[in-house]
């Protein structure tokens, strides 16, 4: 436990120096160009907030060219501030154009942490979402429906069996009626006379001849 304690506590000790050293580097550039009091000390601050909403927004894998554009611009006003004040620098005699970079920094900071920090990234869908769809069930093929008749087509009756000694009855019953009458037997009257069921009636009626129907 104390080997990581160890490390992470260097590490945020080597972050708060280099801070400190860019935060007054930044200052004294301010103060050279123009802005004193608290004005000077606002700019390192800009500086380093645009950095931070850079670096938030790079670790959120979300707009990245934007992110990397403004964490450039930052990164370069830190490092300008900090090769500046190395002796390449005047400070008792500072340049015109970078008293206009100094006057112009808010506006652009200003501009910069907007866009970062209030721009709508495009949010991935979420892990459970996606558990969700891989555990779900693949959708299986419903079956082909069978084929129905048509709508009012009467359906089809199986054969109704009739014994052979019923027909040869039925034949009689019709001979004797065709011979009282003179007509034809029909099939409700053979049923009447027989007394079996309807569909009985008419497979009997389908096997006398013409004649005798």
């Amino acid at each position: 436990m104390r080997a990581p304690l160890a490390r992470l506590d260097a590490v945020l000790v080597q972050a708060l120096i280099a801070a400190a050293l860019s935060f007054a580097h930044i200052h004294d550039i301010a103060t050279a160009a123009g802005q004193d009091g608290w004005k000077a000390w606002a700019y390192p601050v800009s500086v380093d907030l645009l950095l931070v909403a850079a670096w938030r927004r790079l670790r959120s894998g979300t707009a990245k060219a934007a992110a990397w554009c403004w964490f450039v611009i930052a990164l370069t006003a830190s490092l300008g501030a900090n090769i500046a004040t190395a002796g390449l620098l005047d400070l008792d005699d500072v340049p015109a154009w970078l008293r206009i970079l100094v006057a112009g920094w808010p506006a652009v900071a200003f501009l910069g942490g907007t866009l970062l920090a209030h721009s709508t990234p495009k949010t991935a869908p979420a892990s459970e979402d996606i558990e969700d769809q891989e555990d779900a069930p693949e959708p299986t093929e419903e079956p082909p429906a069978p084929d129905l008749p048509a709508i009012g087509a009467p359906p089809e009756r199986p054969p109704v069996p009739v014994p052979a000694a019923l027909i040869d009855h039925a034949r009689k019953v019709a001979a004797e009626h065709h011979t009282r009458t003179g007509t034809p037997i029909d099939t409700p009257t053979l049923r009447a006379r027989l007394g079996v069921p309807a569909p009985m009636a008419e497979a009997i009626a389908a096997h006398l001849t013409p004649t005798e129907s």
